[in-house]
């Protein structure tokens, strides 16, 4: 992710001021007739400001995503706040940080050539590039559309493989109506290595494929497209390359052969039309990682009849049925809220994409799932999200990656286009097979899955930028990452010592839950042993101030050298406060990555009756958990500020959970165009939200949801495997969040005074109640009452 800023709420509960103008929450929600979780899903939120948010037509974990394509930050095809749209592309990522993915092959459309010229239509990318109606785009699961200067108005949809687009021409121009739809070879990121294009003058079908690179990893995936057309009768057709378009032949090869830069390698195929029937002509799009053949014929199977509000109402169908199984009482509800939160639901099913019987790199039955942006980020929210309200998926989704360990050699952290994406962090799959296997999401071949974390434990790859750990003999023998690492058993980017300290701590402990729970004692105790290394970078003596003033808290995380002494990076380097954007993935990127060693410091999160007592027992941790929200040390827009919302649960405090939970949410989270605290990260926030706003956070790798009251009367999941229904409810609910402290709970009509619950809840069902009020009480925060912690809680 690349972190951006929003401004920062002053006081508790008060509206962020963002790029669009203020928010103003709906003091009451406008109830239809009949509920439609669709019309509360708003897939342009996060469309503008770096969200990056992908606002097209897809299915739930879809591989075809069809959007339009704009000049600016376009990391996800679309943003709202740009001025131009280049052409209409049929694959993209949603949320991700960094370069542009995907969007290749884009079909652009025009009514006509000037003078009826094919040579004086636009072809270039940058000179076919036209404004866009401000009011005009549409978006809803399933439908996008907008509308451009040109006179084309441009609708799509999606199957799983192939996209539907409708053009709908305007007469008001002079020219003859006589549209022209081309297609590009060209890819959002520009890297295409090589491309054909061809053309059917029979039948006017465009196909074609190219070479590209991933936008966050090594190697190259090769992507073919199948194009056919309806609604009008073909005039002629050709290709073009440059600004010149030719009749005469069918094919155009492009190769970066050194005498032209991937920019100006714009060429293609087109398709010219006698004037359309109702104005409109229908484009139909296959698109294949196999070859040209599987594109059509994924169009052809998906889509046979062209038919787009059918195929509308078939992606709707398919979204409801992913969302329904979630049930929220909206008494008292603003729109704005219900909007907030379906809307976050529906971008953490956007990814990972369903490619199964789309990967040519080995044959397996096994589910093949792509798009992991990163493991770093999903780890922490969106998966958990998944084991609740879509468990089947998730366990395919594991599945995958664990049949990508057999065939690759390692579990990926990162992975996108059939490539394998760049590390981040630690292995921090490990974390999603423990949070997987404590919480026995089921069809998992755990023997492997075993096999496969312990390899990222013990056995250091060639290359660890895209896989496993670097440094390990290091890890094994200091229990660190030393800032001046010698490492010659792989290579690697040697950066982030602390962050990479902590993580593999935390990620040795996910290996000792599974050791221990199928029954390899000695492992159980080495891996566990070693997850208490994250104290070996904690320097007690280490204070930090802010432009000169002591924030009056010592000890940090600091970097550490071989010999044992110790480095120095400002506690608040890589904050909001310091250098933000400092501590990224290359050589430079310092000792923490996304974050300062502030940030760091609280990252324990299996450890928590240590690490409370490190920083001075529960009061002193309370206190300095208290100024890291209040300071703007914190920026809740990267993953790894999710868990500081909640661990005041581990000091006993779990009502100011609740109450930073409030801070953010929606000041930091609203409905508008720039409506994110930072890019989405295929869902991220977005599942931060949801999470958020149903009140139990789930501590990743942990069979531990921390509880805090949802924001509504009371929310229902219902769970696909067994069947139960699961509800959390408001006693003296508050629609206005005054009375957002639990003053007791029952659990199946018992009560219930431990702050956490397991995943019990979820799977069996049953009702949980929480009984509000304006003030803090004693609920959840005696000693016993604590979530676990390997190491014994302090009075």
């Amino acid at each position: 992710m690349v972190p951006r800023l929003l401004p920062r709420a002053e006081a508790f509960g008060a509206i962020a001021t963002t790029l669009f103008g203020s928010v103003a929450l709906n003091t009451q929600a406008t109830l239809a007739d009949k509920f439609d979780v669709l019309d509360y899903v708003d897939p342009l939120i996060g469309t503008a400001n770096g969200g990056h948010v992908f606002p097209g037509a897809t299915l739930p974990f879809g591989m075809a995503k069809a959007v339009a394509d704009t000049v600016g930050e376009n990391q996800a095809g679309f943003a709202f706040d740009t001025t131009v749209v280049t052409g209409f592309s049929h694959m993209h990522d949603s949320g991700t940080g960094g370069s542009p993915s995907m969007g290749n092959f884009p079909i652009f459309a025009q009514s006509s050539c000037p003078n009826d010229d094919l040579n004086q239509c636009k072809w270039q990318l940058n000179d076919r590039a036209t404004a866009w109606d401000r009011d005009s785009p549409k978006a809803r699961p399933g439908y996008f559309g907008i509308s451009l200067d040109n006179g084309v108005h441009a609708e799509m949809t999606t199957t799983n493989r192939s996209a539907l687009y409708r053009f709908t021409f305007d007469q008001g121009s002079a020219e003859a109506l006589s549209p022209v739809i081309l297609v590009d070879l060209i890819d959002l990121p520009q890297s295409r290595t090589n491309g054909t294009a061809n053309v059917d003058k029979s039948t006017g079908r465009l196909t074609g494929n190219g070479t590209f690179s991933p936008s966050f990893g090594i190697g190259s995936y090769d992507l073919h497209f199948c194009v056919d057309f309806k609604g009008a009768e073909l005039r002629d057709t050709g290709v073009w390359t440059k600004n010149r378009a030719n009749f005469s032949r069918e094919t155009v090869t492009l190769t970066n052969d050194g005498t032209n830069s991937p920019a100006t390698l714009s060429a293609g195929t087109f398709a010219r039309f006698k004037s359309p029937k109702d104005n409109q002509i229908l484009a139909r799009v296959g698109v294949s990682f196999l070859n040209v053949n599987q594109a059509c014929q994924n169009a052809e199977r998906e889509q046979p009849n062209f038919d787009f509000e059918g195929t509308v109402s078939a992606a709707e169908a398919a979204w409801r049925k992913k969302l329904d199984v979630i049930s929220v009482d909206t008494e008292g509800v603003s729109k704005d809220f219900q909007t907030i939160f379906w809307s976050g639901a529906y971008r953490t099913m956007i990814s990972p994409q369903d490619y199964t019987g789309e990967n040519p790199l080995w044959k397996s039955d096994e589910p093949y799932y792509d798009s992991y942006y990163c493991i770093w980020d999903s780890y922490r929210s969106i998966h958990p999200l998944l084991t609740l309200v879509d468990p089947v998926s998730q366990s395919l989704m594991m599945r995958s990656l664990i049949d990508i360990y057999r065939n690759e050699g390692y579990l990926p952290d990162c992975r996108m286009s059939l490539c394998k994406g760049f590390t981040q962090g630690g292995s921090n799959a490990d974390v999603l097979v423990a949070d997987a296997y404590v919480k026995k999401v089921p069809g998992i071949d755990w023997d492997t899955a075993y096999e496969a974390v312990v390899k990222d434990a013990e056995v250091e790859p060639a290359n660890w930028n895209v896989e496993g750990r670097g440094g390990l003999h290091s890890w094994k023998s200091l229990g660190y990452i030393p800032t001046d690492d010698f490492d010659p058993y792989g290579v690697g980017t040697h950066t982030r010592s602390i962050s990479r300290t902590v993580e593999y701590a935390y990620n040795d402990f996910c290996i000792a839950e599974l050791a221990q729970g199928m029954g390899h004692k000695q492992d159980y105790e080495k891996y566990l042993g070693r997850s208490g290394n994250w104290i070996n970078m904690y320097k007690p003596d280490q204070k930090s101030s802010i432009q000169g003033v002591d924030t009056n808290f010592t000890g940090f995380m600091q970097p550490r050298y071989t010999n044992g002494t110790w480095g120095y990076q400002d506690p608040i380097f890589c904050s909001p406060l310091l250098n933000f954007t400092s501590c990224y993935l290359n050589p430079d990127g310092h000792e923490t990555y996304e974050g300062s060693a502030w940030l760091y410091t609280f990252y324990a999160p299996h450890d928590m009756g240590s690490l409370i007592q490190t920083l001075g027992g529960a009061e002193e941790f309370t206190k300095r958990l208290t100024y890291f929200h209040e300071s703007g040390l914190l920026y809740v827009g990267d993953e790894q500020a999710f868990l500081p919302v909640y661990q005041f649960h581990y000091a006993g405090r779990p009502g100011l959970s609740a109450k930073y939970n409030h801070f953010y949410i929606p000041s930091q989270f609203n409905t508008t165009v720039a409506g994110l605290a930072g890019n989405d990260d295929s869902g991220a926030m977005g599942s931060y939200v949801v999470l958020s706003m149903m009140g139990l956070w789930p501590v990743p790798g942990q069979d531990v949801y921390l509880i805090t009251p949802p924001y509504f009367k009371e929310v229902s999941i219902r769970n696909a495997i067994t069947g139960k229904l699961s509800t959390i409810r408001n006693v003296n609910f508050d629609s206005s969040y005054k009375s957002i402290y639990i003053q007791s709970a029952k659990l199946n009509g018992k009560e219930w005074t431990k702050n956490w619950v397991t995943h019990d809840f979820w799977a069996e069902g049953g009702v949980l109640e929480l009984t509000l009020g304006p003030e803090e009480s004693d609920w959840g925060t005696k000693m016993e009452d604590l979530p676990p912690s390997i190491s014994n809680y302090h009075s």
